[in-house]
């Protein structure tokens, strides 16, 4: 199954957010944008990609390790970016540094139960709101996000999440998340 590791904001971070890009929506070039619902709003940890089934115990066991060795911080929705012209996202800010310090856990705990993971980059949090097939211009979108800040919530567990590709062929169908695994942060040291 197809699995990363994602910190999953709580459903009023996600109004929140859903009312600013609703209003982005209306501004020009949006129709060459393919949006992310709502349910698909996380962020990302430690993509993994297709994970063997008999590599679950050990990655289950070895994600709530890092879950438990992780205390709970908070997180808000912030701001706005993209990555060239094919993605915009929102960001965060608050506790950026345990952020990244479990996102640093989490792929090192998927490494060590045998998941052949990309080679290693910087983390930087991000949730991604639109992609385009083509090069669109995201200034208008970015700015329009520069205002946003989100209501800060505390992270207070790590989810294992199974991304469902679309497999019908229907225009604009989006991946489904189903969350197949989740730890609590900071319930020891183990």
């Amino acid at each position: 199954m197809r699995l990363f590791a994602a910190v999953l904001p709580p459903p009023p971070a996600v109004d929140e957010l859903g009312l600013a890009v609703e209003r982005l929506t209306s501004l020009p070039g949006t129709d060459r944008l393919r949006w992310t619902g709502r349910d698909g709003w996380h962020f990302t940890l430690a993509f993994m990609g297709e994970v063997d089934d008999g590599l679950l115990p050990e990655l289950h066991e070895r994600l709530g390790r890092a879950a438990r060795r992780t205390v709970p911080f908070a997180l808000r929705i912030h701001r706005g970016g993209r990555f060239g012209h094919r993605a915009l996202w929102a960001g965060a800010a608050g506790g950026l540094e345990e952020l990244r310090l479990l996102a640093e856990r989490a792929d090192a705990a998927a490494r060590r139960a045998g998941v052949t993971m990309e080679e290693h980059r910087r983390y930087q949090a991000h949730l991604t709101l639109a992609r385009s097939r083509d090069d669109a211009d995201m200034r208008p979108f970015v700015e329009a996000l520069d205002a946003f800040e989100g209501t800060p919530w505390e992270v207070a567990e790590l989810a294992l999440v199974r991304s469902n590709l679309p497999v019908s062929g229907v225009e604009g169908e989006q991946p489904r998340y189903e969350t197949v695994g989740s730890w609590p942060l900071g319930r020891g040291t183990g």
